[in-house]
């Protein structure tokens, strides 16, 4: 095992450390809690957290800043959170207006981030979730009951934050994000296993010509393994799956190619070209475009689409501006 660290078990504590001093308009509430908070408050305003495990930076924390959230939790590496480090991102971003809790669909994550609602509405403060699962790849895993969350995640974090930034009510910035929810879709593919730090050796292997279509960002199982193709290939696979899902005929979308850790941008941008070339042809409207590392999953290999179907309200809530350094607008 490769890799830029101290000590295993502490990676997440001075990745979080490193990421506070590289950030100055963020504040880390230190070890063991875990969260990344914004360091300035706006009262009367509905908090937005997110969180999960580590290791798929720049989520969470990259998107902590004004215009998306305002406090992400970090569980050890592909780990959930606890309840009691969600309880402190809860209170961070509390301004009196409740908080709404972005929860990717696995079952350790749900469990956690509502068992720490419960423990939040002890003190008064009122809290709402939703839950995202845009991953087409598979109907359930052994991970949560019905579809994964994935990158897509990022565009809730986005058109939430940008609601709340706007002075929406906890109901309609819940409203908005459920909205979002329901216009998302996306899917992946790996081309390599990463490695845990506290593990030292890949979670699983592929063949040198080997790919995994639909593969989670945890490693979880894909659809089917296949020999590498290419890129034309690999995006119809991807884009007929997702067009399959949801009705984007004549409406503008925005669309993100994600790359997991391992990918050079010369490989997504590739992969973005002929995705808007399928796009194009079904007369799909591109809207806006976002290529790079959104969700990452360590150093693996590989890449996800996501297209998110879009009206007027919620390209406003797109376009509004964001602080935070994993998404500048």
């Amino acid at each position: 095992m490769k890799k830029i660290i101290n000590a295993p078990e502490r990676v997440v504590t001075e990745m979080l450390t490193g990421f506070a001093k590289a950030n100055p308009n963020v504040v880390y509430l230190g070890e063991n809690v875990e969260v990344i908070a914004r360091k300035e408050k706006t009262p009367g305003k509905v908090g937005v957290i997110s969180g999960g495990g580590s290791g798929h930076e720049p989520a969470h924390a990259g998107y902590v800043g004004k215009g998306m959230l305002d406090a992400a939790v970090a569980g050890n590496v592909f780990a959930s959170p606890s309840p009691d480090r969600i309880l402190e991102g809860i209170r961070a971003a509390d301004c009196d207006a409740g908080v709404l809790m972005i929860i990717k669909n696995y079952s350790g994550d749900i469990m956690n981030f509502e068992m720490a609602g419960e423990l939040a509405a002890m003190e008064h403060i009122s809290t709402e979730c939703v839950v995202v699962k845009d991953d087409v790849a598979v109907p359930d895993s052994t991970y949560s009951t019905g579809r994964r969350g994935i990158a897509g995640t990022v565009f809730i974090h986005k058109i939430a934050g940008a609601a709340a930034e706007a002075g929406r009510s906890l109901a309609e910035v819940k409203a908005v994000a459920e909205k979002t929810i329901r216009n998302l879709r996306s899917m992946g593919l790996a081309m390599s296993s990463c490695i845990l730090p506290a593990v030292g050796r890949p979670g699983f292997s592929l063949a040198e010509d080997e790919i995994e279509i639909g593969m989670g960002i945890h490693g979880e199982p894909g659809i089917c393994r296949e020999a590498i193709s290419p890129a034309r290939t690999l995006a119809g696979k991807l884009t007929d799956k997702i067009l399959a899902e949801c009705d984007y005929a004549g409406g503008e979308v925005a669309v993100m190619v994600n790359g997991l850790g391992g990918t050079p941008l010369m490989e997504l941008y590739i992969l973005y070209a002929e995705v808007e070339s399928l796009l194009r042809k079904k007369e799909i409207r591109i809207y806006r475009a976002f290529v790079g590392n959104y969700m990452t999953s360590l150093e693996m290999a590989g890449a996800s689409l996501t297209i998110l179907k879009l009206d007027e309200e919620l390209k406003g809530y797109l376009d509004a501006p964001s602080e935070a350094i994993g998404f500048r607008v």
